[in-house]
């Protein structure tokens, strides 16, 4: 196995090892856990299945992450490149595949970048008022977006960035600093309360949710287990800047992921220990959560506060911000890493693959600022819809590590690792069955605008990835056809599942107004409708709604085929392109310059290629003929090379003259080669006769003479095609004495 430890000095403008173990472990469980695991995983995980429930699934979860760990390891321990699972992908299963988990996990570690950085404002509305309230704008889903909430996003980004571009390493230290702040924090909250939880009338019952079955609520923290943990293996994309050996890896993974789930455990207990007068029990506080304002709204707190006063509340509050400060610096450096791999590889602008003088990717950071730079306006409202595509994504990213880790064991013969590959891609194809099609297993777990928004994604990668192959002069995109029909299927498949969601909807409000109708609840201008026209109006609804999503979806599905059809004439015309390319260079390569017949090298893969027919009985007749041109040293030190030039195109013209219809190679400076087949085979004695008698009678006149000696194949004893050049080349020399006595006893 690979254990690879940068020592010595780096090669200037790559990425420098610099990352200890405590800041791997720091980065992992930094950008695993972040602000929802105060603010949202708390309700979040008791509304699905209560405490136990809750902790049972995260310990499962747990299990299943380790599982995923060992084959993040097992594959960033072979390919310990920067990028990450980007990198494992492109050796593992080429360059389209790895374009389409990079498209995918851009999306996912910028989401995490944006939820994070847009929840400053909600923390300040919870904890310190109006303060950044001012300037309203406008607002987008019922959410208000203000001026001042903007600069505060935008402010954390820029100082985030600032912090990450001018020092690697104090960005590191801060990690470890925050992390540890927010794991005191939580600890010391959680302990106190416990503690003193036991001298109330407050009861963790019910254990589970009343009114679903037990195995179901763990089933539904177990599945979202991908979104808790997305982000721990962050750290293989800095595999170029490790200070320790690979082999530690997977122990920092496997404390991570503990540490992450030891997080979401405590602040989960930490909910239920004390909830507010005139709740009867944990279960009916977070059923009432939209009824309470501040930090009664947040169950961590009240707790925390109840059991600490103030002091607890601000020690939440320090760990929330470190929360999102430790996400924030987590996700910005796996995306530059991310971007500095494939800019290397031509999917971005190579400019993202340069490295600062303090060999940090600045100008990739730059680029995850400038994508950032809008989000503070879009509203937290879409922001979450955008969070909900990290379960689906993480989903998919460690489906890919997981098949990337069987075929590497499965082609090394490793067991365990076949092993953990094979199940965590089976377990992780049962999790995107899960999630994708929740009306089948679950309660829906997605929003419906999250399936528009991974359409559009996917319908962008199909756009994007045609200017990758424009741009690919290497032709390493376009040869696997699984990514379009990878796109296609998710931008039908999502069209679909939103197609049902919506008639889902329309239904619905149609049953719901149908009720009130009968039972004298309907609007004023509904109510005052005939019966026979208020259903032919609610009809009409249904109608023109399944017209619409009808129209949507197949416009949808028009457009990624034709996104599909316009990247393979794409791709048809770069191939034609490179394979005349590739002729022209071919021709060249094959063409000898001087005389125009083929090259040296030609005559190499001829001599391979005769060989091999040799070897396999398929060769048939054939003879070879070996010239070489007499007296071109005496030309070129007395006439000069370019007089030695022209006699050697002479030479080749008498040559070609009488070898019509033989392909003639020139292998030396003054040497030929003919292979004789088909008619001049038949006539070859003819031939060198008559070529013979002519050479014979350019002796001392001036014009070429040339030695040739042939010979035939024969299939008893000629193993190589080299065996019969041998004997054509003795024949040579033998003639080349003859001419020289008959040239001297001319010149007698």
């Amino acid at each position: 196995m690979t254990n690879k430890k940068h020592t010595g000095s780096a090669v200037p403008g790559s990425l420098t090892p610099y990352l200890s173990e405590r800041a791997a472990w720091a980065l992992s469980v930094g950008t695993s856990v972040g602000w929802g695991a105060l603010v949202v995983t708390s309700s979040g995980f008791l509304s699905a299945a209560g405490p136990a429930g809750s902790l049972i699934g995260l310990l499962i979860g747990m299990g299943l992450m380790l599982l995923i760990a060992r084959n993040y390891f097992f594959t960033a321990s072979r390919y310990p490149d920067a990028g990450g699972l980007y990198s494992i992908t492109k050796n593992v299963f080429g360059y389209d595949r790895a374009f389409l988990v990079f498209w995918f996990m851009s999306l996912v570690y910028l989401s995490m970048f944006w939820a994070n950085a847009t929840s400053l404002p909600l923390f300040a509305r919870y904890f310190i008022g109006n303060t950044f309230r001012f300037g309203y704008l406008y607002t987008v889903f019922g959410y208000e977006i203000y001026l001042g909430e903007v600069l505060l996003t935008l402010a954390a980004i820029l100082l985030v960035a600032l912090l990450c571009i001018r020092s690697k390493r104090a960005a590191a230290h801060v990690m470890v600093i925050l992390v540890l702040l927010l794991l005191i924090g939580i600890a010391v909250c959680f302990f106190i309360a416990l503690a003193g939880h036991g001298g109330t009338d407050m009861t963790f019952t019910p254990a589970f949710l009343p009114d679903k079955g037990s195995f179901s609520q763990i089933l539904r923290i177990v599945f979202i287990s991908p979104w808790a943990f997305i982000g721990f293996e962050n750290i293989t994309h800095s595999a170029e800047e490790y200070k320790f050996g690979h082999s530690k890896l997977f122990r920092i993974l496997v404390i991570s992921v503990i540490t992450s789930t030891v997080i979401y455990m405590m602040v989960t207990l930490l909910s239920v220990t004390a909830y507010p007068a005139g709740c009867s029990s944990w279960l009916d506080y977070i059923s009432r959560l939209d009824q309470f304002d501040g930090i009664e709204g947040l169950p961590a707190f009240y707790a925390a506060h109840h059991y600490l006063g103030d002091a607890g509340v601000y020690l939440l509050m320090a760990s929330l911000l470190a929360l999102v400060a430790t996400s924030l610096i987590g996700n910005l450096r796996a995306l530059s890493r991310l971007f500095y791999s494939v800019s290397r590889d031509g999917i971005l602008s190579s400019r993202y693959s340069r490295l600062s003088r303090r060999n940090i990717p600045a100008n990739a950071m730059w680029l995850v600022v400038l994508f950032s730079l809008p989000i503070p306006f879009i509203g937290r409202t879409a922001i979450g819809w955008i969070v909900d595509i990290t379960t689906i994504g993480a989903t998919l990213l460690y489906g890919f590590v997981s098949a990337a880790a069987y075929k590497i064991a499965r082609k090394e013969g490793v067991r365990r690792e076949t092993v953990t590959g094979l199940a965590g891609f089976l377990i992780m194809l049962v999790f995107a069955v899960y999630l994708l099609f929740p009306n089948l297993f679950s309660d829906d777990m997605l929003a419906t605008e999250t399936y528009i928004l991974l359409i559009v994604w996917s319908i962008i990668g199909f756009f994007y990835f045609r200017r990758i192959i424009a741009r690919d002069h290497a032709r390493h995109f376009g040869k696997a056809i699984i990514v379009w029909i990878a796109l296609v299927a998710v931008i039908v498949l999502m069209a679909l599942i939103w197609s049902s969601r919506t008639e889902e909807g329309v239904m619905s409000d149609a049953v719901r107004a149908v009720s009130d109708y009968y039972h004298g609840a309907a609007e004023p201008a509904a109510a005052a409708l005939s019966e026979e026209t208020f259903i032919a109006q609610q009809l009409a609804r249904l109608k023109t709604s399944n017209q619409l999503t009808t129209l949507i979806v197949a416009g949808l599905f028009g457009l990624a085929l034709a996104a599909m059809l316009i990247n393979h004439l794409s791709l048809r015309k770069y191939e034609a392109e490179t394979v005349k390319e590739r002729d022209k260079a071919r021709e060249v390569a094959y063409k000898d310059s001087l005389t125009g017949v083929k090259s040296k090298h030609a005559y190499v893969e001829e001599e391979q290629a005769i060989s091999e027919q040799i070897y396999s009985g398929e060769a048939g007749e054939f003879a070879v003929v070996v010239c070489d041109v007499n007296g071109l040293k005496h030309i070129n030190d007395t006439l000069g090379h370019k007089a030695g030039d022209a006699y050697i195109r002479s030479a080749c013209e008498m040559i070609c003259e009488y070898y019509k219809h033989s392909p003639v190679f020139r292998i030396g400076g003054d040497e030929f080669a003919i292979i004789l087949r088909g008619q001049d085979y038949e006539h070859r004695h003819e031939i060198l006769e008559a070529i013979n008698r002519q050479i014979e009678q350019h002796l001392n006149t001036g014009n070429v003479v040339a030695s040739l000696g042939m010979a035939d194949f024969d299939p008893e004893t000629d193993n190589t095609f080299h065996a019969v050049f041998s004997r054509a080349d003795g024949l040579m020399y033998e003639r080349k004495q003859e001419l020289k006595r008959m040239g001297a006893i001319t010149r007698d």
